[in-house]
């Protein structure tokens, strides 16, 4: 009996399950692309830590958008790259800002200036809580889901 709520669980949530896998691996090698890029930027060019990971940020998330346009969600509906991308960054945008707050703090206000201390408040602290926000408003404002068929039993049902 359990194995069977197991599958029945797993059924009534498959998509879903699909669409979170799908998400993490894009999402895996955008984390890998903003570690590079942030650690190259910060600590090979100097740059400062916040401008670091958010330049690293916006070179990953716009990779990330065309693998999630086109793998992840490609099921949804494609309502163009002028309308989808402009959000998807806005989007990415708020989650920056989300990832930046535990940066902010290691750096300016605990004073931890050390290579792991930057990469456990940007990469793991960050991401993990940007990511959130990401999965949940690109399903929710940039992927939509498909219009439903309007047959005209469907009309039918409406109108009754």
């Amino acid at each position: 009996m359990a194995a069977q709520r197991v599958r029945h669980l797993y059924a009534t949530f498959e998509h879903l399950i699909h669409e979170i896998a799908k998400f993490g691996v894009v999402g895996g090698a955008a984390f890998v692309l903003t570690i590079a890029l942030s650690n190259t930027f910060h600590f090979g060019l100097d740059l400062g830590p916040l401008t670091s990971f958010g330049l690293a940020t916006i070179i990953a998330a716009t990779a990330s958008y065309f693998a999630n346009r086109h793998w992840t969600w490609r099921h949804r509906t494609n309502s163009g790259v002028r309308r989808e991308l402009p959000l998807f960054l806005a989007l990415s945008a708020v989650g920056l800002a989300i990832s930046e707050i535990p940066v902010a703090v290691s750096e300016y206000l605990l004073g931890l200036h050390s290579p792991l201390a930057y990469n456990i408040s940007s990469t793991l602290t960050g991401t993990a809580l940007g990511t959130v926000w990401r999965f949940w408003s690109f399903r929710r404002w940039v992927f939509l889901d498909p219009e439903p068929l309007r047959t005209e039993e469907a009309v039918h049902e409406a109108l009754v």
